[in-house]
């Protein structure tokens, strides 16, 4: 990278460096990070030249994704962006090792990997400890990466049981009024562990397990009075927890086995007055030793990158005071 004149930088390129995937599908990337840094990218031969105010910064980043492409990763519409944003905070996506690690791959034979810093500190708290509270909005892989930990777990036989939890907010009054058993009530609100499942397993494999009892997928509610050894437990959509039902779901741990809580504390479905049982456990656990929090961000979001900014624009206009009940 050389410094040609001021707001000019020269980025030399390999001579036998493709363009094609640094600039994307009708240069929808460069275009991108000229509008990010709002510089100018002219292409030669064998090197770029960045013009603008931080012609700098958008050579640096030119620089990480191009080596990002010589290790032979794809570029797209979820990491470029995230690239980009480590970049201007001075982090190496590469030397941050992101997308390294394989925790398991998907009955097609697609490598699962952790794709942002926040999933791969996640994954690592995960695999180091018994109790890991997964906390963060939607689209940060919560779910889907402790679904992917629990199936590693069993397939490496460290577990003999997989048990996946949800609390159903509606299992009161309202739920007597929707037709079918019981099962039949409640799988709705377990539809997201089993999608996860599914694609994981495969959904034959899924059910077989399923049918012999090694993998539960069950309400919230049928933990109760249960010590669960040698299992990898989740529950997901904690938020929506009481206090109670939290201190009985952790209570069930039995020896050999690990908990993963996941949980969004922006989107609370209680009544009104009523302490979410995450948010205690935030304020009631913080420091005991094998419990630790993995609070995930916005920048963690591996959906449509207009999720993203969806997450930004509701937390800039969410009320200064707490809601659904007491301050922790």
């Amino acid at each position: 990278m050389e410094q040609w004149m001021n707001n000019e930088v020269k980025l030399a390129l390999p001579p036998d460096f493709d363009t094609t995937q640094l600039f994307g599908n009708m240069d929808e990337n460069i275009e991108l990070i000229s509008k990010h840094y709002d510089v100018i990218v002219i292409h030669h031969p064998d090197e770029l030249l960045i013009r603008g105010e931080q012609a700098e910064k958008a050579a640096a980043a030119l620089h990480e994704l191009k080596m990002v492409l010589a290790d032979g990763e794809q570029l797209d519409h979820q990491k470029l962006p995230y690239i980009l944003e480590l970049c201007d905070n001075g982090i190496s996506y590469r030397e941050s090792r992101i997308n390294k690690d394989i925790l398991c791959y998907t009955h097609r034979g697609k490598p699962i990997r952790p794709k942002t810093l926040g999933q791969t500190e996640y994954a690592k708290l995960i695999r180091n400890n018994d109790v890991v509270f997964g906390i963060g909005p939607a689209g940060t892989g919560k779910t889907y990466l402790a679904v992917a930990m629990a199936i590693t777990a069993f397939k490496n036989k460290d577990v003999e049981k997989i048990i996946l939890a949800r609390p159903a907010v509606e299992a009161g009054e309202r739920l007597g009024f929707l037709p079918g058993d019981l099962q039949e009530k409640v799988d709705p609100y377990l539809r997201p562990l089993y999608d996860a499942l599914y694609d994981l397993l495969g959904r034959d494999s899924a059910l077989r397990l399923k049918e012999k009892e090694v993998i539960e997928v069950v309400p919230l509610a049928y933990m109760r009075g249960r010590t669960l050894d040698n299992s990898f437990i989740i529950l997901d959509e904690a938020q929506n927890t009481t206090k109670e039902q939290m201190k009985m779901f952790l209570t069930r741990l039995g020896f050999g086995s690990k908990a993963v809580i996941t949980g969004d504390l922006t989107q609370i479905d209680l009544p009104r007055g009523k302490m979410s049982g995450l948010k205690d456990a935030v304020r009631v656990l913080e420091g005991v030793e094998g419990v630790e929090f993995c609070f995930l961000k916005d920048g963690d979001v591996i959906r449509h990158p207009l999720v993203r900014r969806i997450i930004r624009a509701y937390d800039a206009h969410e009320p200064q005071e707490e809601e659904h009940g007491t301050d922790i």
